[in-house]
């Protein structure tokens, strides 16, 4: 049975590739839509990795946003009606990609894992790393 921090971690990697996408929409600027969907996809193949751990211990893969994540997402489409410009989902990402990294960061640091999750954790949060690189990047880049 997958530990309840694997699970939120997955539940967290989800809700980004949903981050992800929803700013790829709101950018006006088209490499920044471009830099974006090519994250949202890199964070994707992260969600498989983690699902494929989940599959393995005989739990359900995570296919849709938690509740959590589904109400900042709304909050995220609200603010982009009103700012559908480059530096708003810049500063999203950026703010996304913090928290993320920061989740699996606590979590390495933790013994909350067992071992082949911890693996599969520590693999991911190379990607998330550079996600969160490529957050502060685009948010000087589009401040």
């Amino acid at each position: 049975m997958a530990s309840t921090v694997f699970k939120s971690l997955t539940d967290t990697t989800f809700d980004s590739v949903e981050g992800y996408r929803q700013a790829a929409e709101t950018a006006n600027n088209p490499q920044l839509t471009q830099a974006l969907q090519q994250r949202g996809q890199e964070r994707g193949q992260t969600l498989q990795q983690m699902n494929a751990e989940l599959q393995r211990q005989g739990e359900e893969l995570v296919t849709k946003g938690t509740l959590t994540g589904e109400a900042h997402q709304m909050w995220q489409s609200v603010t982009a009606a009103v700012e559908n410009n480059d530096e708003a989902a810049a500063e999203r990402v950026e703010e996304g990609e913090d928290y993320i990294k920061n989740k699996f960061q606590q979590a390495l640091e933790s013994d909350q894992l067992e071992v082949q999750e911890r693996a599969v954790v520590q693999q991911a949060y190379s990607e998330i790393c550079a996600g969160e690189r490529f957050g502060d990047f685009a948010a000087k880049q589009f401040d």
